[in-house]
């Protein structure tokens, strides 16, 4: 199996991208949380000392999902168009799960961008709440779908 991001000489490369046409690119990721029923209580109720625990998460992913390529080597800088994040929470599991949700027009796609939002969303709800609990885990970090470019759709299970 060839890996584009080497050379022939075994270098590692920025993949260049120059000669393809933009598409229409949109990925979704999550990450999960697993934490306390008195933890997942105090996040829905506004109780956390640091604040509104969801909302900061929210704006954390949005930031990591648009500064991907200063933190993933090798990725390139993209035009993001809408990047989204979402929280579901699973009382009866102790589980948030946070849905990065990223689109733009692009010659690369953006699968890098939602899986760095939906980390972060989830890291910011760790960070927010270890003074309380520091057993919080985050758990599955992944790719759900993706659709645009040469490799077409890509669909792990359902959407939410």
């Amino acid at each position: 199996m060839n890996f584009n991001h080497f050379d022939e000489n075994g270098h590692a490369v920025m993949v260049d991208v120059s000669g393809k046409q933009p598409t229409l690119r949109t990925a979704v990721a999550v990450a999960e949380v697993r934490l306390s029923q008195g933890i997942l209580t105090a996040i829905k109720s506004g109780g956390v000392a640091k604040g509104d625990v969801l909302g900061v998460a929210r704006l954390a992913g949005i930031m990591a999902a648009k500064k991907t390529s200063e933190l993933i080597p090798l990725s390139h800088p993209l035009a993001l168009h809408s990047v989204t994040v979402d929280f579901e929470s699973d009382d009866a599991a102790g589980r948030i799960t946070a849905t990065c949700t990223v689109r733009a027009l692009e010659r690369t796609g953006v699968e890098m961008e939602a899986m760095t939002g939906a980390a972060l969303a989830a890291l910011t709800i760790y960070d927010m709440c270890k003074g309380r609990d520091k057993s919080i885990t985050i758990g599955e970090i992944k790719l759900l779908f993706k659709e645009g470019g040469k490799s077409g759709t890509y669909l792990r299970e359902k959407l939410p």
